[in-house]
C-alpha cells in the first residue's frame, strides 16, 4: 500500500486534529476535563485510523479502518455540538472544526463507496461498500468531488414527539 501521508484525506484529518487540539486546549474547566480529553481522543482517532488502514494488506482491511475513522467524525460531531450547546467553546471555534469534520467524513465516504450512482444520492456505509465493491477502494482522494445533495423529498408533516 502507498504511503498515507500522500492522501489528501488523511492531510485534512490531520488538520482537523489540529485545529481540534487548539481548541480543547481552551477548555479549562476541570468540571469539563473528560469532554476535553474526548474531543481530542475522536479527533486523533481519524487520521490514525486511515494511517493504520492504509498499511495493511488488502482494501477490505483498509475499508475496515476507514470505516474506523467515519464513525470517529460522528463522535466528534455530536463532542463539538455539546461543547457549543454548553458555551464550553466559541461559535467560531466549533462553525470551523464542524466543517473541518463534515469535509474529512465526505471523503471518507467517498472512499468507501466509489459507485457514482451511491455518491450521486450522498449515501452509503461500510456494509454498502463491501457489497458494491468487492474489496476494491479507490486510493487517490485527490479525485473526491463534494457530494451533492440528497435527492429532495415531499414535504411531510413534521411528527410530534411527546416524552412524559
Amino acid at each position: 500500500m502507498a504511503d498515507f501521508k500522500k492522501l489528501q484525506v488523511w492531510q485534512k484529518a490531520h488538520a482537523l486534529s489540529l485545529s481540534v487540539d487548539r481548541t480543547s486546549k481552551r477548555i479549562r474547566s476541570s468540571q469539563y476535563a473528560s469532554l476535553r480529553n474526548q474531543i481530542f481522543r475522536a479527533a486523533l482517532s481519524i487520521p490514525a485510523n486511515i494511517a493504520e488502514g492504509r498499511r495493511q494488506r488488502s482494501e477490505k482491511e483498509f475499508g475496515r479502518f476507514l470505516g474506523i475513522a467515519l464513525n470517529s467524525t460522528s463522535e466528534l460531531e455530536y463532542h463539538l455540538i455539546f461543547a457549543r450547546d454548553a458555551d464550553i467553546i466559541r461559535e467560531s471555534e466549533f462553525v470551523s472544526s464542524i466543517s473541518q469534520t463534515i469535509t474529512v467524513r465526505k471523503m471518507l465516504y467517498a472512499l468507501l463507496c466509489p459507485r457514482p450512482d451511491i455518491q450521486r444520492i450522498g449515501w452509503c456505509c461500510p456494509t454498502e461498500a463491501r457489497r458494491y465493491t468487492s474489496g476494491r477502494i479507490r486510493d487517490n482522494a485527490k479525485r473526491i468531488l463534494p457530494m451533492p445533495a440528497p435527492p429532495s423529498r415531499p414535504a411531510q408533516s413534521p411528527r410530534q414527539v411527546v416524552f412524559s
